[in-house]
């Protein structure tokens, strides 16, 4: 895959911090070279810059971090031990709580874990994949603009966020057509879709299309270039391709540091072997790389978009199933064998079968995993959720000393985590 392509920008001044973001003179607290007392300072978990209940306890010489400590939990909520208590369907508006930023993908990445311990994968209809890679890839669109545009704001670039969240405005009038809600969406099923497109959805996202595309190369212009977004961004937060590796770093993390992984090309699910796309890998592992790494991705998103637009066939979108998905209300009311099989599946779910499954999906944070230990019956015994926030976060006692205090705001912003799905 195409590497994302370096700018040359003249007279940039680096910073001295080798890959892994250590230096060697603060790694030994014993040195000579750090004089008087040192001072821990905590950073968060009410603080702008953390995005959420994050604590990073600091330990300072100076001005130079000698010691970072990451805290996380405050926002813990239980969600792997709620879902024991829960049938498969009641468990899929917790998955909107996760990763709130992007809870389509969230929804898709979970049914699709429970759909392959049914074994229904192959039989889901085409029209249902079609749109939820829709859903997917608006989702990814909506979490990088927040992530761009909050990223920016911290090092102090206002305006690009006021253009990124303008953006964010439209794909959540999207949601709204097509869920009813605008922030936890609850949209997908298990065996396929609540609902399908309202009319006139289509022409609302291909317009969506052709306008964020605009907003994407404003953004670049604001920032790209800019010498103060530069300075803060270049040779900062640097990561190795073996710590990315090591501390299994996922998602742009990953891919700004050179390692070509992606879920989707790596393990294909619902129609992306049919799509086109790039995956963007970036170079030096920077600050910089992961934000150019955010901006190509939303360019090859509303690539995905399009295509699945044009491609959409026609048909139903849940399968054939009355022991999965729910009968329409008409014969409900009209039939007692579709009567007895919503009494079922409302009061005790589908009916899964004992296994173990795991599956991941590619979101906007990273790969999203969902293990189920499953022995019969319609709640799973055991749920397991590999949160990308949540492993993404644990580089940061490796990657923090030697830096700044000022730079741990940008490295914080160019991780775009989120506490939701880390304190899950």
């Amino acid at each position: 895959m195409p590497a994302v392509k370096e700018l040359e920008i003249p007279d940039v001044v680096a910073r001295a911090a080798p890959a892994g973001g250590n230096v060697a003179a603060v790694e030994a607290d014993d040195s000579e070279e750090l004089h008087g007392d040192k001072m821990v300072l905590n950073m968060g978990p009410s603080h702008p810059s953390t995005h959420g209940v994050l604590r990073v306890v600091l330990e300072l010489d100076g001005e130079v971090i000698t010691k970072a400590t990451p805290e996380v939990g405050y926002l813990h909520r239980g969600d792997e031990k709620i879902a024991e208590n829960m049938t498969y369907t009641q468990f899929i508006p917790y998955t909107d709580r996760l990763d709130y930023l992007a809870p389509l993908a969230n929804n898709v990445a979970y049914v699709l874990a429970v759909e392959k311990l049914l074994g229904i994968p192959d039989k889901l209809p085409l029209r249902c994949q079609y749109i939820r890679v829709i859903c997917c890839e608006l989702a990814r669109i909506s979490s990088h603009l927040l992530g761009v545009g909050c990223f920016a704001m911290d090092v102090g670039a206002m305006t690009v966020f006021l253009h990124t969240f303008t953006e964010r405005e439209k794909i959540y009038n999207l949601c709204e057509s097509l869920t009813g809600a605008r922030f936890t969406t609850n949209y997908t099923r298990i065996g396929g879709l609540s609902r399908d497109l309202p009319p006139g959805w289509t022409d609302q996202c291909r317009q969506f299309c052709r306008e964020v595309v605009v907003e994407i190369d404003e953004v670049e212009t604001l920032l790209t270039r800019n010498r103060i977004w530069v300075d803060r961004t270049r040779n900062v937060g640097v990561i190795s391709r073996a710590d990315a590796i090591d501390y299994a770093l996922t998602g742009p993390n990953l891919r700004g540091c050179g390692v070509d992984y992606d879920v989707r090309k790596a393990h294909p699910y619902l129609v992306y072997d049919r799509l086109q796309f790039e995956v963007p890998v970036g170079s030096m592992g920077d600050c910089y790389d992961r934000y150019l790494v955010r901006m190509e991705e939303m360019r090859q998103s509303v690539r995905l978009v399009q295509q699945c637009l044009d491609a959409l066939p026609g048909g139903p979108i849940n399968v054939n199933d009355g022991k999965i998905v729910l009968p329409p209300k008409e014969k409900v009311l009209t039939s007692m064998e579709e009567l007895i099989h919503q009494f079922m599946l409302v009061t005790q779910g589908v009916n899964a079968p004992p296994g173990e499954v795991y599956f991941s999906a590619e979101n906007p944070k990273g790969e999203l995993g969902f293990y189920i230990h499953s022995r019969g019956g319609g709640t799973p015994y055991r749920l397991k959720i590999r949160a990308p926030s949540f492993v993404n976060l644990s580089i940061l006692s490796h990657l923090l000393p030697g830096h700044m205090v000022s730079d741990v705001v940008s490295i914080l912003g160019s991780f775009d985590f989120v506490m939701g799905e880390c304190d899950r």
